[in-house]
């Protein structure tokens, strides 16, 4: 299209420049796009903004107001997917998939549809509005939500609470939809292997959005004023006070969301427009137990099963928040789990019941503390001790007297890579022999996303982005990579799952020797180089050779 639609409108004597001014002003303050503006300040009708496209566009107009549309046909493009393209199902005709476009000569989005559906496509126009708004009706409150709603009434999809006290179901007729709302937004999340879903009130306006392989997506809009509604059911749920709203508090919640079995973890947190709701997603059969599948290449493999082979000694996994440590650590005790071993573990929270592991959830505000927790452990007879977190000099000092007097113990440090742990618990105050003495190994880890396999495609960075990484761009070998088009099976990201990227050093005599007489870190990590330790951002480099992830996941995940 030529031209912007607001000078469009204005050269057709369909609105004024001033009207135009006003909703771009509108635009700044609350977003929204320009026709959407248009159309709610009162300025044009959709109907004529519909018309105007389809003269410029010389393609065929739909009214979507008095279009009803086929559930099967719905279900060819996901709902993000739709309103990030702004586009629409109309019906499918053969081959032929008729669609409403915003803008029909958008040849890409034509192609990734064509693409990620097998189908041609016959374009249609309808304004933004006009779309946005039949997304909101299938995909949205009354859309995505019906549908899920009426495939749950169909018996497609079960969900239930488990163990929730009879009192804590609401069971007023007016209560009802949102009873259902709520479970649809938990089915969809879990359908779309979210981590996370955060509902958000602003002003007006309530969000839904879902953490899918570690990025937050928009997923539904309801109506705002079914937020204090949706918070109460889930508070609820998880056996919160309904009553308590100026104070953040932490609950949970055990479901069964068709044949999965799930944990949501949740958080609500009063903002200046409301409640909003954070809750943790942790599939009970969606752990992956094998060490071999994380991501670790044959030396670091070897190397971290070898130090799990060792009687006693500290193991730690670094890394921020969300890079993966706790599937790791699970992964490391599931291995380790055999009849006859007592294993221990310290949470804050326990994440995933593991049978056969004694498992204690961390209460600070009863005293329950890590430090407490391994005091009691050592007199129950154990092996081997996961401690969630070392955060302080008294934890760190059980820690490494539990590793000297004959157990292995598994903890976390929040820190950036692996040499930069040992400065960490020099930092506590623990002595650099004591460190030396019982550290065996750490592993330092991240998640990247991979590449969306049903669109990956080979591609040739510029030389100047190679050169970032250190790479050659002269050899041959390094000049072809991959990425993902985006389609619909990745919701148009180009990535579909997530993988490790780890650097793992082991305490070796000279690095143990190295520890003691107070070496830099930057010495440390060298020598770790020099014995065969691959940086986090090699380990990348190399997966993105393969195919498996991109140079921009790389450096977004790593230094």
């Amino acid at each position: 299209m030529g031209k912007r639609l607001g000078d469009l409108l204005v050269e057709k004597g369909l609105i004024t420049e001033e009207q135009v001014a006003r909703a771009l002003e509108e635009q700044k303050k609350s977003g929204g796009r320009i026709g959407a503006n248009l159309v709610r300040m009162g300025f044009i009708t959709d109907k004529k903004i519909t018309e105007v496209l389809s003269e410029q566009f010389e393609v065929p107009p739909v009214d979507l107001d008095s279009y009803e549309v086929d559930k099967s046909v719905i279900k060819l493009i996901p709902p993000q997917v739709a309103e990030k393209l702004i586009v629409f199902p109309l019906k499918r005709d053969g081959k032929v998939l008729h669609l409403a476009m915003a803008n029909p000569q958008d040849y890409y989005t034509i192609e990734d549809i064509k693409f990620a559906t097998g189908f041609e496509i016959k374009s249609y126009v309808a304004s933004e509005n006009a779309i946005l708004k039949s997304i909101e009706r299938y995909y949205g409150v009354s859309g995505a939500v019906a549908e899920v709603l009426k495939e749950m009434e169909e018996g497609e999809e079960e969900i239930e609470v488990l163990e929730e006290e009879k009192e804590n179901v609401i069971t007023d007729t007016e209560a009802a939809p949102v009873v259902k709302l709520v479970n649809s937004i938990i089915t969809e999340a879990v359908k779309r292997g979210a981590s996370d879903i955060h509902i958000e009130p602003y002003n007006k306006v309530l969000r839904v959005r879902f953490r899918v392989d570690g990025v937050l997506h928009e997923a539904m809009s309801p109506q705002y004023i079914f937020g204090p509604a949706i918070v109460s059911r889930i508070k609820l749920m998880s056996k919160l006070d309904i009553a308590k709203k100026r104070l953040p508090q932490d609950g949970h919640i055990n479901m069964r969301v068709g044949a999965d079995e799930v944990d949501l973890r949740v958080s609500t947190l009063p903002t200046t427009h409301g409640e909003k709701v954070v809750m943790r997603i942790a599939k009970k059969a969606g752990l992956s137990y094998d060490l071999a599948t994380l991501g670790f290449d044959e030396l670091s493999l070897k190397r971290f099963q070898d130090a799990l082979g060792k009687p006693n000694g500290i193991i730690l996994v670094t890394g921020p928040t969300g890079s993966g440590k706790t599937v790791t650590l699970y992964s490391a005790l599931h291995k380790l789990n055999t009849p006859d071993v007592n294993i221990m573990t310290a949470e804050d929270p326990v994440e995933y019941d593991l049978m056969g592991i004694n498992q204690v959830n961390i209460r600070e505000e009863i005293g329950l503390t890590f430090a407490e927790a391994l005091r009691s452990f050592l007199r129950q007879d154990p092996d081997i001790v996961m401690v969630g977190e070392i955060r302080d000099k008294e934890t760190a000092e059980i820690s490494i007297r539990a590793a000297l007097t004959g157990h292995l113990v598994l903890s976390t440090l929040h820190t950036n890579d692996t040499a930069a742990s040992i400065a960490r618990l020099e930092d506590m105050g623990i002595p650099p022999y004591m460190i030396a003495s019982s550290l065996i190994l750490i592993l330092a880890q991240r998640l990247v996303r991979k590449i969306c396999k049903k669109c990956k495609e080979e591609y040739a960075p510029h030389p100047d982005e190679l050169k970032i990484f250190g790479i050659d761009p002269e050899k041959e070998d390094n000049r072809i990579f991959y990425k993902g088009k985006g389609c619909l099976q990745c919701g148009n990201t180009g990535y579909k799952g997530r993988i490790g990227i780890f650097e793992v050093l082991p305490i070796t005599p000279t690095v143990r020797r190295m520890i003691v007489e107070g070496a830099p870190v930057d010495k440390i990590r060298d020598k770790g180089i020099e014995e065969g330790m691959k940086l986090l951002r090699h380990d990348g480099i190399e997966k993105a050779k393969a195919g498996i992830t991109t140079l921009q996941e790389v450096m977004e995940n790593t230094v």
